[in-house]
């Protein structure tokens, strides 16, 4: 097939979803249902086929007769999944990926779907409609289908000079037009090389969590909403980066450089990543590297490893854990940073160990489905971005919780016991006392399933600022990615979290559960 050809057969998909999702997106393009992705002309509507009512009504139906509709929709048969992807293609085509409310509901939207599987029977539309709550409120505060960032493009908007050199080009000289025709043309042969052709731009210029969760979480999502929607959910990383680009930049930065540099000396560039195990001292050694030493130094030992031929995963497990230790020493919000949803001493929302823990799972996701130099580049870029985490302003604790006069108190030696101690730290927000019990639940071998139930009840009940459903989710992955003799570090923190966040109901939760008749 002809790269014309190939291109006019993406174009004519794209644009489109279709509630034959469920059938998987390469069927429902050899049956030829769905129809145009670009449309004739510049600025033109952006459609999505036979999900556009679904997405129309996350847009516009008033937020009090929201969730009966929606609840409604869902005892008729419509499969949450279809929902959530509606939601992900309203919020791509309001926002572009350019409002810090609408990017970080995107982000909580694949989150809370697998969220849903472990919800008991009857609950699990909970998460769902508390993300698509917090969406459709968003969208319409910010002007609904009068205010759409992304639009259809017209079908000669592909670039013919798409490569992995040019998109990175157009995002550094916020050329926004000519970024998204590059993305395209990519997009139209390979979405896997869109994928790394669109990395350098996003660890070109000053790493930060929202800059590197965006770009895996939309391609995640291509599995809900189909792969013919792959360039609708990455432009909106194309947007965040061009967005987030200075008027003028530095001609080098320091990560930049250091990143140059490491991959010269380990001559890394051209090699395939190893696939040696790293045994657990070496992943310990790692990890406390990446928590103490400089954000150069943390970047050499991770480029170190990778050229002493460590499989990648193992250097993202180190990493992972450095962030977990971030959260389990972080002294708490500053009173001078207080608000009403994460008030002097909170450890939720936006601190610097959630960021720094979503950052680390991003980092080692997308080093995970990219290829060539970006598997080397995320991990030394995350590896680096860590160490630099912990130096942000703040007031770190000398020790990591829980601390010894925290686990002597405990008596509880049974899953019961300890999960009922559990749920009386979150809601009384002690958060000293929650991340005991899950360590000693953990050294006690007890059901992982029955703490992560109960975990993700409150990270579902509570506002979370915005972070709840993603770092549930970061440590989900972490926890299951992550060797036993390290992995609960991850649910230790979770647990200090979720009792930082307790006592800040969610939106539209408590008319959710009326609905669908749960008590409580």
């Amino acid at each position: 097939m002809s790269d014309r050809h190939s291109r006019r057969r993406f174009l004519a998909n794209v644009g489109r979803g279709t509630l034959l999702a469920t059938l998987g997106s390469s069927l429902a393009v050899d049956l030829d249902l769905v129809p145009r992705a670009f449309a004739d002309a510049p600025d033109s509507a952006l459609t999505f086929g036979d999900l556009e009512p679904l997405v129309c009504a996350l847009q516009e139906t008033p937020l009090a007769r929201l969730q009966p509709t929606l609840v409604a929709k869902l005892q008729a048969g419509l499969p949450l999944k279809t929902l959530v992807a509606a939601g992900a293609l309203a919020n791509a085509r309001t926002f572009g990926g350019e409002d810090y409310i609408g990017f970080h509901t995107f982000m909580a939207l694949s989150p809370a779907l697998k969220m849903a599987a472990l919800m008991p029977a009857g609950a699990e539309a909970l998460p769902i409609l508390k993300v698509l709550y917090r969406n459709s409120s968003r969208i319409q505060d910010f002007g609904g289908r009068s205010a759409e960032v992304l639009h259809g493009l017209p079908e000669n908007a592909v670039a013919s000079n798409s490569s992995a050199d040019t998109l990175p080009a157009a995002v550094r000289t916020r050329d926004v037009k000519h970024a998204e025709e590059l993305l395209a043309g990519l997009v139209a042969t390979d979405r896997g090389a869109a994928l790394n052709a669109l990395l350098p731009a996003v660890y070109d210029y000053h790493p930060e969590v929202h800059r590197t969760v965006l770009p895996y979480r939309a391609w995640e999502m291509q599995e809900l909403v189909g792969t013919q929607h792959a360039l609708t959910l990455l432009r909106q990383s194309v947007r965040y980066c061009i967005k987030a680009e200075p008027q003028q930049r530095p001609e080098t930065t320091p990560h930049g450089t250091l990143l140059v540099k490491l991959l010269d000396e380990f001559q890394l560039a051209g090699r395939v990543p190893g696939t040696k195990r790293a045994d657990d001292a070496l992943i310990e050694h790692l990890s406390q590297t990446f928590s103490s030493a400089s954000p150069e130094d943390a970047g050499r030992a991770a480029a170190s490893a990778l050229a002493d031929g460590i499989e990648p995963a193992a250097i993202g497990e180190a990493i992972s854990l450095a962030a977990s230790l971030l959260v389990l020493r972080d002294g708490g919000r500053l009173p001078q940073w207080e608000d009403r949803l994460k008030p002097a001493g909170s450890v939720h929302g936006d601190s610097v160990g959630v960021h720094a823990s979503d950052a680390a799972n991003a980092w080692r996701n997308l080093a995970r489905v990219s290829s060539g130099r970006n598997v080397f580049a995320c991990l030394i870029i995350g590896a680096w971005q860590v160490a630099r985490d912990r130096n942000y302003p703040g007031n770190l604790l000398a020790e990591p919780l829980p601390v010894k006069h925290h686990l002597d108190r405990l008596q509880a030696q049974d899953a019961d016991g300890l999960l009922a101690k559990l749920e009386d730290a979150i809601q009384n927000n002690l958060q000293g006392h929650a991340t005991a019990v899950v360590q000693r639940y953990g050294q006690l071998s007890l059901p992982v399933d029955r703490l992560f139930g109960t975990l993700a009840r409150f990270a579902i009940s509570e506002d979370g600022a915005l972070h709840a459903e993603k770092y549930f989710q970061t440590v989900w992955d972490d926890f299951h990615a992550t060797r036993p003799s390290a992995r609960w570090r991850h649910l230790v923190a979770l647990a200090r979290v979720t009792a930082s966040e307790y006592g800040r109901p969610a939106a539209g939760q408590a008319e959710a559960r009326e609905l669908l008749g749960l008590k409580g």
